[in-house]
C-alpha cells in the first residue's frame, strides 16, 4: 500500500506548483525554511541602489567597511613581546596543489608570505623568523631564524620548484613539523617569545608517534601555536591551537587567507606561564655604527667582501644589516628606529569611532591630511544629491582629542604613523 506524505511549498519559490516532501521539524529554520538556508549569506542583497539606479554608493560604503575592517583590533595596554621568535610551517603535500585558490593553495601562499614577511619586519623590526615545509611524511627546515625576509622568500620559492617536478609530494607531518619548531626555539633567549605559524592544507596527518605528547611539550616550553587551515576545521588542529594559546581559523578564499595571515602581524599578548618563564626584564644591546671603507673586507655573517656594513661596538666584527645577532660576540645590534618602531605595541593609537552625526561635525576639513571632508546635507544642491544615498559622514574621530579625518587617514595612522595627529599637536 503507497503510503500517504505531506508537501511543503515555499511561498517565495518560484517553483511553488511543484509539491515535494515536507522537511523535518528540525530541519526548519526560524523564517519557516531550511535551517542552511538562513545561514546562506546573499551578498546580492546588500547592494542598494540610489535614487539615479546607481550602486555606486553601496559599493563604495562596503569598500570603506573592509578597510576598517582590520583597524578594528585590540588596542588595550597589555604586554607584549616585543622580540619574537616566530617559526612558519608551510604544507607543501599533495594538497598545496588544489586549484581551489589561484593559481594554486601553494602559489597563494607564498605570495601571501612575501607581503606578510614585508610586513611583518616592518611592524616587528627586532623579531625573527625562521621556516620549515613538510612533505613526504617528513619536516624539513628551510632557513634559520634570521631578520631578513628575502633570505626567508628565496629558499621557500626554490624548495616549492624543487617539489614541482615531483611526482607526488605525499602527505604532510604535523607531529614533525611542531617536533622541529620546538627544537628550532629551544635556544631562544627568555625575553623572546616563542610563536609558530602553521599553513595547512591537508586534512590528514602522518605522525611518527602519538601528536598529544608533542602538544603537551609545546605547552611546557610555552610555544604559541597558531593553525590556518586551507580546506576544513580539523580537530587535532584547533586542539593544538586552543592549549598553547593560539588561533584556529579556516581561510575561505584568497583574500580571507590574507586577511588571517596578516593578523599575525601585531605582538600577541604575553601569557601568564610565558611570563613566568622570564628570568628578567632586561636585554644587552648595541648600536653599530655604519662605516664604509675603501677596501674590500669579509662580513661575519655571510662572508662575502664589501666595502660598507655595520661595526660592533663588543667585538669590532662587521655584519651586513641590522637588526640581526652578531656571529662572533651574540649581542643583539639594533638602531633607534628599531626600538621607536617597536614600541607603538605596547601603547597603540585607540580605535577611532565614525562620526554619525551631522550635528557633531566641528571641521570641513580632515585633520590629517587637510583636505576637504564631504559637506553636510542642505548646504547646496550638490550636498543633497551626494549625501541622500550616503548614511555615513566620511569622519572619524579619535576618542581623546576629538580630531576628525578621512578614512584613508584613519588608515595611514593605525597601519603606518601609528601616533594621532591630533593628539601629538595637543601634546596628549
Amino acid at each position: 500500500m503507497d503510503q500517504d506524505t505531506s508537501t511543503y511549498i515555499s511561498p517565495d519559490s518560484p517553483d511553488h506548483d511543484r509539491a515535494g516532501p515536507a522537511p523535518a521539524a528540525g530541519a526548519l529554520g526560524a523564517a519557516g525554511g531550511y535551517a542552511w538556508e538562513e545561514t546562506y549569506k546573499r551578498s546580492w542583497d546588500v547592494l542598494q541602489e540610489d535614487e539615479n539606479g546607481l550602486i555606486s554608493a553601496s559599493v563604495a560604503e562596503l569598500t570603506n567597511q573592509l578597510k576598517r575592517k582590520r583597524l578594528l583590533r585590540d588596542t588595550r595596554t597589555l604586554q607584549r613581546g616585543l622580540v619574537r621568535h616566530v617559526v612558519v610551517v608551510v604544507d607543501l603535500s599533495s594538497a598545496s596543489r588544489e586549484k581551489d585558490m589561484f593559481p594554486s593553495r601553494l602559489d597563494a601562499c607564498a605570495t601571501l608570505l612575501d607581503a606578510f614577511l614585508v610586513e611583518f619586519f616592518d611592524q616587528n623590526p627586532l623579531a625573527q623568523v625562521a621556516l620549515v615545509v613538510t612533505h613526504t611524511e617528513q619536516a624539513f627546515q628551510v632557513s634559520s631564524l634570521s631578520s631578513h625576509p628575502g633570505d626567508h622568500l628565496k629558499r621557500i620559492r626554490e624548495r616549492a620548484a624543487t617539489l614541482g617536478s615531483a611526482s607526488d609530494p605525499g602527505e604532510p607531518s604535523l607531529q614533525n613539523a611542531l617536533e622541529l619548531a620546538r627544537g628550532i626555539l629551544a635556544h631562544v633567549p627568555r625575553h623572546g617569545t616563542r610563536e609558530v605559524v602553521v599553513l595547512f592544507s591537508a586534512l590528514t596527518t602522518c605522525d611518527p608517534g602519538n601528536i598529544l605528547d608533542t602538544l603537551a611539550a609545546l605547552v611546557r616550553d610555552s610555544v604559541r601555536v597558531s593553525i590556518i587551515a586551507l580546506s576544513a576545521e580539523i580537530r587535532i588542529c584547533k586542539k593544538i591551537a586552543a592549549e598553547t594559546r593560539g588561533t584556529f581559523s579556516v581561510a575561505m578564499h584568497d583574500a580571507h587567507l590574507k586577511e588571517l595571515i596578516l593578523e599575525h602581524v601585531p605582538p600577541p599578548p604575553i601569557a601568564l606561564r610565558a611570563m613566568a618563564r622570564k628570568a628578567s626584564n632586561l636585554m644587552h644591546m648595541g648600536f653599530p655604527n655604519y662605516a664604509v671603507r675603501t677596501t674590500h673586507t669579509l662580513c661575519a655573517c655571510h662572508a662575502k667582501p664589501s666595502t660598507a656594513g655595520f661595526t660592533c661596538p663588543r667585538c669590532a666584527a662587521k655584519v651586513c644589516a641590522v637588526p640581526s645577532d652578531c656571529v662572533v660576540c651574540g649581542l643583539t645590534l639594533v638602531l633607534s628606529p628599531h626600538l621607536a618602531r617597536s614600541y607603538h605595541h605596547l601603547f597603540p593609537v585607540p580605535n577611532f569611532a565614525e562620526v554619525t552625526d551631522w550635528d557633531q561635525i566641528t571641521s570641513m576639513e580632515c585633520g590629517g591630511c587637510m583636505s576637504p571632508l564631504p559637506a553636510p546635507p542642505g548646504t547646496d544642491g550638490v550636498a543633497v544629491a551626494l549625501t541622500s544615498a550616503r548614511t555615513s559622514t566620511g569622519r572619524f574621530a579619535c576618542p581623546r582629542c576629538g580630531v576628525h579625518v578621512c578614512l584613508d587617514c584613519d588608515v595611514y595612522i593605525h597601519d603606518v604613523l601609528h601616533n594621532c595627529p591630533g593628539c601629538t599637536e595637543g601634546g596628549r
